[in-house]
């Protein structure tokens, strides 16, 4: 056998030495073969050592080593399924043999305790033909990984951790093949208060396009790469007939109203007069959604990946969809002047908007045209369009569900969404608020209205029904409430039975004033989070007693439940599924839980292109606003762009400044200085991070804080730019 080349041995090359090995291979025979040092010697250990606890060697007798075919007694399980019969099933956290990665069931110690994504380190055990898992342990993946940005001092490598709340770094002890500069994945190693950073993957440049996408992602241990049996799963089921029996509706004109830069269309719709003699002036209309069902059969390779994904996350400058992309952007969209399959959800609607009927089928859809909500807009407004004349009962049709609105009082907070562009390299263009169209309320009341009738249809049949829940806010968080209003002088009532239409009073009653977005963000905050579940608790924020979604199978598994559970209950043939009470209530925590998954990837990959859009202006005086106070600080936002930022109290001089806590405010102790929420002030930017996505404030030379009150300690009247809010009640000092 030929000698390999001297120096530490890759794992491959040990895996290697020990299969051709013709001696029992030990720590002394590897480290004889390829001509070790004895500090090279030291570094094998270890090397053995992570290579035995992650399943590739193990030692046999006579203290040798061979490769393995199974798995550690003892390993790190990261779970990736929860099946319909309850089943949790986890694989290897890091698994680098040529053998095929192994899914091991888990046995819970408390049902319900473990869900797709968590680690576990477990004791494995051999059963038959699989194999068992008993959790030991269950481990944050945040105090176990780290992704940040190698930074040299000297001839050491340190890591930045990318998390905004991470302030501490970390020796590298294994850059591996990672830079200076360079994004990483890594473990940490070792115990407090010597914990060093092994670098495990380079993720490239944190600074070009498409890294901050990137950065969310590895975060939050996002799925981006489908198995290859879902793909291949995928190819086969696209090229299948759509089936007979659907409905033929190909003749009339649907259209798909989207966003411009829409990567998939689940819904179309249609609306016409109807003609039904008891429904005098109504309409009827057509909720087309992708057929989804047809095609994800509950319990296959794709059915699996899209539960354990949950939804698609999208970015500025990707999706991470739900369904390989054959079924999300092609075969499932529904295209302008192609044959698509669609569960059809047909309404009847009265003159006030109030929903007379429904029916489900199965169809088969022809898109009339694919519309950007701009130009939807654009054609109504000027009367004039290719496709006026199906726009022009869309929008009559609409009027009608808006009295309907209206009359219910939802939740009416218009807070502002901020869109990214990007050009086709993927550099940003420019940073703003996404502008609100009446087209885009329009397809939002069709959504709602085939949302209800799915919920009701369901209930009708005595069908098992994934709700979508949003509960009544607590007593804790409207006492809070309270408390925040009294420091703009906006009366509250405890005790009154609170509606949405409570909460639009109060914006009605805070008008246009400077105050106005602070409060409609307090009243989001005081708002429960919704989520799904198979028991009905309503849905407060829009003013219903029975919701569900079904209009958007593509992106979310929700939705793909819902339509199982129709074409089960109507017999409208393959894909339907009824699943129990107790599986229905494992979905809808799970699928919970995915979705605040996304949402945290999405508005932090937001702040981080903000933040890199902010970066080639710091320095600059800019517009803020005050949106949050605290006694180490206050966090500014910058005016139509957004992106927090800090404005540390010991930069805003040497005096003392008192917090407090009730009008979050920091008043300075002999100048008189204030600042408040609400608050709009000039401030230079002085440190703008992409990465992190964190911005740091400075006053402007010269400027300070605005003093609230006069020399004879009465309040200053509220001005509308440059100074803080008139706040009367104080509330406890602290």
């Amino acid at each position: 056998m030929r000698k390999p080349k001297a120096g530490l041995p890759s794992r491959q090359q040990i895996l290697d030495f020990i299969e051709s090995s013709d001696v029992p291979a030990g720590k002394r025979e590897i480290a004889k073969a390829f001509g070790l040092t004895a500090q090279e010697k030291i570094a094998l250990k270890a090397q053995l050592k992570d290579m035995a606890d992650e399943g590739l060697i193990d030692s046999a007798p006579g203290r040798a080593f061979h490769k393995m075919g199974g798995l550690p007694k003892v390993t790190v399980l990261r779970v990736v399924d929860v099946d319909d019969g309850g089943n949790i099933w986890a694989v290897p956290d890091r698994w680098e043999a040529d053998t095929p990665q192994p899914r091991l069931r888990v046995r819970e110690r408390k049902r319900g305790s473990l869900g797709v994504g968590n680690r576990l380190l477990a004791r494995t055990e051999e059963a038959g033909n699989g194999w068992i898992a008993h959790p030991m342990k269950v481990l944050a993946a945040s105090s176990e990984q780290l992704i940040g940005v190698l930074r040299a001092e000297g001839d050491r490598l340190w890591l930045q951790g990318i998390d905004k709340k991470e302030r501490r770094e970390f020796a590298v002890s294994d850059a591996g093949d990672a830079q200076a500069g360079d994004l990483v994945l890594a473990e940490k190693a070792g115990r407090p208060p010597r914990i060093t950073a092994k670098v495990v993957q380079r993720l490239g440049d944190p600074f070009a396009p498409r890294s901050f996408s990137l950065i969310a992602i590895h975060k939050l241990d996002i799925p981006d790469v489908f198995s290859e049996e879902a793909l291949d799963e995928a190819e086969r089921v696209a090229k299948q007939p759509l089936g007979e029996g659907r409905e033929d509706l190909t003749h009339l004109p649907i259209v798909a109203i989207d966003p411009a830069d829409a990567r998939d269309h689940d819904d179309a719709v249609w609306a016409a007069p109807d003609d039904d003699p008891a429904n005098v002036d109504g309409w009827k209309a057509i909720v087309a959604i992708a057929d989804v069902s047809f095609y994800v059969r509950p319990g296959s390779a794709l059915d699996r990946e899209a539960r354990r994904r949950g939804n698609s996350v999208y970015f500025p400058d990707r999706v991470v969809p739900m369904l390989p992309e054959v079924l999300s952007a092609d075969v499932c969209s529904l295209k302008q002047g192609e044959d698509r399959a669609a569960l059809a959800c047909h309404l009847q609607i009265s003159k006030s908007g109030v929903l007379k009927g429904w029916r489900f089928s199965r169809a088969v859809v022809r898109i009339a045209a694919n519309i950007a909500y701009e130009d939807a807009q654009a054609a109504i407004d000027a009367g004039a369009g290719p496709m006026l004349d199906a726009l022009n009962p869309l929008w009559a049709c609409w009027r009608a569900l808006a009295k309907a609105r209206d009359a219910r009082q939802p939740l009416e907070l218009d807070l502002p969404e901020r869109r990214v562009v990007l050009d086709e390299k993927g550099r940003i263009m420019s940073v703003a608020p996404r502008e609100r169209l009446d087209s885009m309320r329009v397809i939002e009341d069709y959504m709602i209205a085939a949302n209800v009738a799915a919920a009701k249809a369901l209930e009708a049949k005595k069908a098992p029904v994934m709700y979508r829940v949003h509960e009544p806010p607590s007593r804790e968080k409207l006492v809070a409430l309270k408390d925040y209003l009294e420091t703009f002088d906006v009366p509250f009532a405890l005790g009154q039975v609170v509606k949405p239409a409570t909460f639009n009073h109060i914006l009605d009653r805070v008008g246009d004033a400077d105050f106005r977005p602070q409060v409609m963000e307090q009243v989001l905050r005081t708002q429960t989070q919704a989520y799904y579940a198979p028991a009905n608790h309503g849905h407060f924020g829009l003013g219903l007693g029975s919701y569900g979604h079904f209009t958007s199978p593509i992106r979310r598994y929700a939705d793909l439940v819902v339509h199982r559970a129709l074409v089960a209950a109507y017999a409208l043939g393959p894909g339907g599924l009824a699943p129990d009470g107790g599986e229905m209530e494992r979905i809808g925590t799970s699928i919970s839980q995915l979705e605040r998954r996304a949402m945290e990837a999405e508005r932090d990959t937001i702040d981080r292109y903000v933040a890199a859009f902010l970066a080639e202006r710091v320095g600059q005086v800019m517009e803020t606003r005050i949106t949050g106070v605290t006694n180490f600080g206050f966090f500014a936002t910058v005016e139509g762009i957004g992106g927090d930022g800090l404005m540390p109290v010991r930069d805003l001089g040497g005096e003392y400044f008192r917090f407090d806590e009730g009008a979050r405010t920091l008043t300075g102790e002999n100048s008189g200085d204030q600042y408040a929420l609400g608050q709009r002030l000039e401030m230079r930017l002085a440190e703008a991070n992409p990465v992190s996505g964190a911005l740091r404030f400075e006053l402007p030379e010269g400027k300070g804080a605005l003093p609230t009150r006069d020399r004879s300690g009465k309040p200053r009247p509220l001005h509308r730019r440059g100074r803080p809010a008139n706040i009367r009640h104080q509330g406890k000092k602290r």
